[in-house]
C-alpha cells in the first residue's frame, strides 16, 4: 500500500531581523496551511505543518530530507507553500531561467531558491510522485529545472526595494550557494519528476485574502470536500477559471511524470 507524506508551510510574516526590518505581514497564509493539511489528512496523507516562525530553511529541508528517506517508488510527496514569493537575479548566466531571475520562496529566515527546492526533490527515489501547490507570487516555475498587472488586494510579493537591498547584502552568499548547487547537480541533467500547480505565472503576483489566499480559496472550492472528479490537468484548469487573467495559475512539470499519474484524481495516495 502506498504511503503519502505532506508538508504544509504557511508564513504570515518573516523575521525582520533577517530581512532588514521588513516584516512582510500577510493575513491568510497560516489558514491556507491548516486548510491544505486538513484536506491532505482526509485524503490519507501524514502531514507536517510549519507556521510562520517555524518556516525556516533548516526546518523545511529537514522535513523534506526525512520524507525522501521514508518514501519509495509508488509513494507520494505533497508540498504546499503559502507566503511571499521573490526573485533574485540569476547572476550565473545559466540558460535555465529565461527571465534571468531565480524565483524564491520567502521563508522566515531567508529566501529559498528554486534551485534549492529542485535539489531537495532530487533526493527522492525514482518513481516517487511529487506534487506541489505554491500560493505565492512569481511561482510559475518555482520548482526549477536544470511583469504582469498586479492582482487585486494585498499581493504575496516581496517589494522590489527590499529585494534589491537584500540582494546587495547577500549577493556573495547566493553566488556561492548557486555554485555549490551546480556542483551537486546530476551531470546527465536528470532530475526529479515533479508536478507544480502554482498561484500565478512567474511575471505575476498572487492575492492574499481575509480567510484564504485567492489561489487556495479557488482550489478548495474546486476540490469541494472531495467531490471533484478528474485529473491534475482538469484540476488546474478548473482553478484557473475561478481566477482573473491578472492571476493565472500555472501547471509546470519537471522531468517526465507518468501520464497515469497526471490523470489521477488529485491527492490520491
Amino acid at each position: 500500500m502506498a504511503t503519502g507524506l505532506a508538508l504544509h508551510v504557511g508564513l504570515n510574516s518573516v523575521d525582520p531581523a533577517r530581512y532588514e526590518g521588513w516584516e512582510g505581514t500577510l493575513v491568510a497564509c497560516e489558514n491556507d496551511a491548516h486548510d491544505m493539511a486538513r484536506l491532505a489528512r482526509t485524503a490519507g496523507f501524514e502531514s507536517t505543518v510549519l507556521l510562520t516562525p517555524d518556516g525556516t530553511v533548516a526546518n523545511v529541508t529537514a522535513v523534506l530530507a526525512d520524507a525522501a528517506a521514508r518514501l519509495g517508488p509508488g509513494d507520494i510527496m505533497l508540498v504546499t507553500y503559502s507566503g511571499h514569493g521573490g526573485q533574485l537575479p540569476d547572476a550565473t548566466g545559466s540558460d535555465d531561467e529565461p527571465d534571468a531571475f531565480d524565483e524564491t520562496l520567502v521563508l522566515y529566515d531567508r529566501q529559498f531558491l528554486d534551485d534549492e527546492v529542485h535539489q531537495a526533490f532530487g533526493a527522492f527515489a525514482d518513481d516517487v510522485r511529487i506534487v506541489t501547490f505554491f500560493d505565492c507570487c512569481h511561482s510559475g516555475s518555482s520548482i526549477e529545472l536544470p511583469g504582469g498587472p498586479e492582482a487585486d488586494g494585498t499581493a504575496r510579493y516581496m517589494p522590489e526595494p527590499e529585494q534589491r537591498q537584500l540582494y546587495a547584502r547577500d549577493r556573495e552568499f547566493y553566488t556561492e550557494l548557486r555554485r555549490t548547487l551546480a556542483e551537486a547537480a546530476p551531470r546527465n541533467g536528470a532530475g526529479p519528476d515533479v508536478l507544480l500547480v502554482s498561484a500565478c505565472q512567474d511575471n505575476q503576483v498572487a492575492s492574499d485574502g481575509d480567510v484564504n489566499g485567492a489561489f487556495t480559496e479557488a482550489l478548495l472550492r474546486v476540490w469541494d470536500d472531495g467531490a471533484f472528479k478528474g485529473g491534475y490537468r482538469d484540476f488546474h484548469r478548473a482553478i484557473q477559471r475561478r481566477l482573473p487573467p491578472t492571476q493565472s495559475p500555472n501547471l509546470y512539470l519537471t522531468g517526465t511524470p507518468d501520464q497515469k499519474f497526471l490523470g489521477q484524481r488529485p491527492f490520491t495516495v
